[in-house]
């Protein structure tokens, strides 16, 4: 058992001052308000995990190295492409580490890493088939975050186009292959797995229904959705459906279903989506680094949706940025303030049931015990009222993060891997010594 006594907590009905939580095999088991200190004590305000919907783990190795001569979108997935080829399973255990660590600094108590990188360059299978998801599984547990595995099936280079050489190491040739492989992936208590429909364009829509069977109904199954607009062009010209259309048509809709970006929907799409009660995962920091627009996160969750969101590309890992830029971004589109309330973009924050966590994103009797405790004195918080830390603070306001009862930052300091950068710098430079 586990004491923490909060100068201040945001408990499902608010902030409350000298809270003390009480922690047994990972979950809370009490929340008294008022309390004396006693047990580790918890300064500044400490908040639920922040849930970190969508990310690509090995996208982190592109930040800072895509900007030259105003790339598009196209332009910079080649580079990501380019950078696909040179990871195996060693490498990526390495890189994700870091990766897994930087977002446990940021915020984030758990992940859902869309994972397409399955084979070897070629797409050979490894000798051990999910050699590339166990390297994300263990880095994601050396750097003590909760990893829900997105196994992600990638069948086509577009629609009606064959994967090219770098593609091939996504597929598993058939939806029926892939299913397979995902069901001998094993779960244990920080680890789950999901699985996503990479897109519509690297699915065809023979074979979304058995995507869909494939992924046992209680996990979460994603897809990026309607990000950008050659996306809803193609799909319309193949199918006659936008992509929310077709996965109506195919009965792919649902309440696990998380439509990733989300960004360019018609009034019938997001209906659709509320009508399923599906959720909507956005990645405004990414959204804005590769110019996809900006989704209508307000009309979504008003028709029903429920929404969370990721740090994608990991051109920005921090979990008070990705979350208050969905107000931030819907003002610019709206041009109106006060499009979400900071109750509601904290329950966006901490939308843990996305990625198969639904046990987690509060602090109440019953739920995993995962904490981040934000400084409110620092030169971005101080003078702020408490429940505007989601405007104010950023990643280096994080003092504290415990992950199911498990202590992994201290004073700012990740204790389990030692000196992130360092990790990060030196598996990045080395994969681009090519």
């Amino acid at each position: 058992m586990t004491t923490y006594w909060c100068e201040r907590a945001w408990l499902p009905d608010g902030i409350a001052e000298a809270v003390l939580l009480v922690v047994r095999d990972g979950r809370i088991t009490s929340v008294t308000t008022g309390a004396p200190k006693s047990g580790t004590v918890l300064t500044g305000l400490t908040l639920p995990g922040f849930a970190n919907g969508h990310s690509h783990a090995f996208h982190r190795a592109l930040r800072g190295r895509t900007h030259h001569e105003r790339g598009t979108f196209w332009t910079w997935r080649e580079r990501m492409y380019s950078l696909a080829a040179r990871l195996d399973p060693d490498a990526y255990y390495r890189l994700a580490r870091g990766v897994y660590a930087e977002m446990v600094l940021g915020g984030y108590t758990s992940v859902g890493e869309f994972h397409y990188l399955h084979h070897a360059p070629g797409g050979k299978p490894y000798a051990e088939p999910n050699a590339m998801g166990d390297a994300l599984r263990q880095a994601a547990r050396d750097a003590g975050i909760r990893l829900t595995l997105l196994d992600t099936c990638y069948l086509a280079g577009g629609i009606g186009v064959p994967p090219d050489e770098v593609q091939q190491r996504f597929s598993d040739g058939s939806a029926e292959k892939w299913a397979s492989r995902v069901a001998s992936l094993a779960e244990d208590e920080l680890f789950r797995v999901g699985g996503a429909i990479h897109s519509v364009r690297a699915v065809p829509a023979d074979d979304l229904s058995t995507v869909n069977q494939g992924v046992p109904g209680d996990r979460p199954l994603h897809i990026h959705l309607s990000e950008q607009r050659a996306e809803n062009e193609q799909c319309e010209a193949a199918y006659g459906w936008t992509p929310t259309g077709l996965l109506q048509a195919h009965g792919v809709l649902g309440e696990r279903l998380v439509a990733v970006h989300a960004t360019h929907l018609t009034d019938q799409d997001v209906k659709w989506l509320g009508d399923a009660r599906s959720a909507a995962c956005f990645c405004p920091t990414t959204e804005r680094d590769l110019g996809d627009g900006i989704g209508p996160a307000r009309q979504l969750l008003d028709a029903g949706v429920r929404l969370g969101v990721g740090s994608d590309s990991n051109a920005v890992v921090d979990a008070f940025e990705e979350t208050r830029a969905l107000e931030l971004d819907d003002r610019l589109a709206s041009e109106e303030r006060g499009r979400f309330t900071a109750e509601e973009l904290l329950a966006v924050g901490a939308d843990h049931a996305s990625v198969g966590w639904p046990e987690v994103g509060r602090l109440a009797v019953g739920a995993g015990a995962d904490l981040v405790t934000v400084a409110l004195d620092s030169v971005r918080t101080a003078g702020i009222e408490p429940s505007g830390v989601v405007f104010a603070a950023g990643a280096a306001d994080v003092r504290r993060v415990v992950v199911a009862g498990r202590d992994v930052v201290r004073d700012g300091a990740h204790l389990l891997v030692e000196r992130p950068e360092a990790v990060l710098a030196e598996e990045i430079e080395a994969l681009w010594q090519f």
